[in-house]
């Protein structure tokens, strides 16, 4: 008995000194740049500051009429549908149509302001009957083409933008009829794939240097509020629809980085997340093409990854 308890303790703690080994325990609670990264604090690592939300305040912001809606011609999405001011109109995967049902709140909707209905007109070409409402809990009639509520990108900071294009694989440009924009013939969408890239890589950016790629060829990043050991992410709820994470990538379609802690974060909210030397990683819905790297430096806390997983560029 005693001989079959000591053997099994000595298999448990060779695992975890073997997992331990793995995610970098050897940091003794520091990052590549001296940076304590014990029990991060949970902080929602935004578009704007890091941490907190893009409309940069607390509640719902102001739902803003559309007036007369137009179409903007986009060589990369098509017909995308617009308000009065020329600013790309969004809908949400998780919302629904028949019914007319919202389920963007709170946080959600500072970084995806609604559009309210009042005033609103069909663009021109496209049936008014399409255009409709739907009360939101507080009151807010928000308007919906053809049964899907509408909404704008708070990182959209002028006409033509459309930033929010495939954010967390569910918020699309809407086109005119309501449906999810398509890409123009020869054009090609945010979230399109890139061909011939192995699932992460890396590329020579001329002002980085070397850092890592995911498989579309897009940036990845790292959040200084995350740590590796014990593995946390201090990016969570509306955080993610600006920093979504990278998804599992096998380590033999992995070319150039880091293998040691190339494991996969099972996240507290169900999400599986891809780590470098046990460092949570993140592309940025900023970057609209590969070669971007608009993410880099945001907040002060979120910076592109070496092959290694370190930070790239962050102050020493």
């Amino acid at each position: 008995m005693n001989t079959w308890r000591s053997a099994s303790i000595a298999v448990a703690a060779a695992a975890l000194l073997t997992l331990t080994a793995a995610c970098g325990q050897e940091r003794s609670g520091e990052d590549a740049n001296g940076q304590s990264v014990g029990n991060a604090a949970p902080a929602n690592g935004s578009y704007g500051d890091g941490y907190g939300s893009a409309a940069g305040g607390s509640g719902e912001a102001e739902a803003k009429a559309a007036g007369q809606l137009a179409v903007w011609k986009s060589k990369k999405f098509g017909d995308v549908l617009t308000d009065s001011a020329g600013f790309t109109l969004y809908r949400f995967d998780q919302d629904t149509a028949k019914p007319p049902k919202s389920t963007c709140a709170g946080e959600c909707a500072e970084t995806w302001p609604v559009v309210a209905a009042d005033g609103a007109k069909a663009a021109p070409g496209v049936d008014p009957a399409l255009i409709g409402s739907v009360a939101r809990e507080d009151g807010t009639e928000q308007l919906t083409v053809a049964g899907w509520p509408m909404y704008r990108y708070a990182a959209d900071k002028k006409p033509g933008d459309a930033k929010g294009q495939g954010v967390g694989g569910t918020w699309h440009a809407a086109a005119p009829d309501g449906e999810k924009a398509k890409a123009a013939a020869g054009g090609g969408s945010a979230g399109e794939q890139a061909t011939d890239l192995p699932g992460m890589s890396t590329r020579e950016d001329p002002e980085l240097g070397e850092i890592v790629v995911d498989r579309r060829g897009m940036t990845v990043y790292r959040f200084q509020k995350d740590s590796a050991w014990p593995m946390k992410s201090a990016c969570t709820g509306a955080c993610l629809d600006n920093w979504p994470v990278v998804e599992p990538v096998d380590k033999n379609d992995a070319k150039g980085v880091l293998k040691k802690g190339f494991t996969v974060f099972d996240r507290p909210d169900g999400k599986k997340q891809q780590t470098i030397d046990c460092w949570p990683l993140y592309t940025f819905s900023g970057d609209s093409k590969p070669g971007d790297v608009n993410g880099q430096g945001v907040g002060g806390t979120w910076y592109a990854v070496s092959p290694e997983g370190k930070l790239v560029g962050a102050p020493k």
